[in-house]
């Protein structure tokens, strides 16, 4: 008798985790490539490659969803602009400057920086604990940028580079909220090619200029490998892993893992870029692990 061997599906917290790998090789690769790509080369060629890629997989939906595509496109297009465009550009315009290690730590402070868009844009009520949650994260994201040295704030010598890492953290965030506009009905690999799309759009004459001010790509190894490493892992399959994670364990769970990415960025980054975690990192990260908790799993065990 013949037994019929059924394949397992991968754990979802097995896809969770490498989910929160590859997001965080994004921000080493960008750091470590800083030098070779500008921040509009690296967003153009990362998902102009993740465009084609996924195009054959989702041609006949987009297609057979296109009414609804077209009635949509505004909202669409401003999810483009805060998920593809300002967030991935903004990052890497930020790596120029700093470290891979506090980019990775101040994207850890969105759960409450959503929780305050929500409260501004959608009324949503803001407890006393999230109120103070999201004090303290702050506190922890001043601690990093200040380097750990209120003088630092305070004169006002700051690396800008932390600045636009915290630009990038707070449109994801304002995309995080904003996806509660998603139409309806709209296949989640549609939504990805569409958003896409719009950002490719965007990003081209912001490339066509980079172009034009003599800034070239040498094809090699290292920069089509590098480009190929963003177009596949975090642009296709991280996003594709997340989506099943959060089908089966719910939003809330899965939104814990991205607290994954400062461990895992902070050792990728002592391992290929040769930084360094100083005690003002662990002083911030420590200070904004506990406003999250304030915000978000306090506040669900008090109620």
């Amino acid at each position: 008798m013949l037994n019929c061997v059924r394949l397992r599906q991968p754990s979802p917290y097995l896809l969770l985790v490498l989910t929160t790998l590859f997001w965080s090789g994004n921000f080493v690769l960008g750091r470590a490539m800083h030098a070779v790509f500008t921040p509009f080369a690296l967003s153009f060629w990362r998902w102009a490659v993740a465009l084609l890629i996924l195009l054959p997989f989702v041609g006949a939906s987009l297609w057979m969803q296109r009414a609804l595509l077209r009635r949509h496109w505004p909202i669409l297009l401003l999810l483009s602009v805060l998920g593809v465009v300002n967030f991935n550009t903004l990052v890497y315009i930020g790596l120029q400057q700093t470290t891979a290690t506090n980019a990775l730590i101040t994207l850890s402070v969105t759960p409450v920086l959503i929780v305050g868009l929500s409260f501004f844009l959608l009324r949503q009520t803001v407890t006393v604990w999230q109120a103070v949650g999201i004090l303290v994260s702050l506190t922890g994201v001043l601690v990093i940028v200040g380097r750990g040295d209120i003088e630092v704030l305070l004169a006002r010598q700051v690396n800008p580079g932390d600045l636009w890492a915290l630009a990038a953290v707070f449109s994801w965030a304002l995309y995080s909220v904003c996806l509660r506009w998603r139409p309806v009905g709209l296949e989640p690999l549609v939504f990805q090619a569409t958003t896409m799309v719009f950002g490719i759009v965007i990003l081209a004459p912001l490339y066509a200029w980079d172009v034009a001010q003599g800034h070239r790509i040498a094809v090699n190894f290292a920069t089509v490998s590098s480009i190929g490493y963003l177009a596949l892992f975090p642009s296709i399959l991280a996003y594709i892993f997340w989506n099943r994670a959060v089908a089966e364990l719910g939003a809330n769970r899965t939104g814990q893992f991205l607290h994954l990415m400062p461990a895992f960025g902070a050792v990728l980054a002592m391992i290929f870029l040769g930084e360094r975690l100083y005690p003002f990192h662990g002083v911030g990260i420590a200070l904004i692990a506990l406003g999250i908790w304030l915000a978000t799993v306090y506040r669900r065990r008090a109620a």
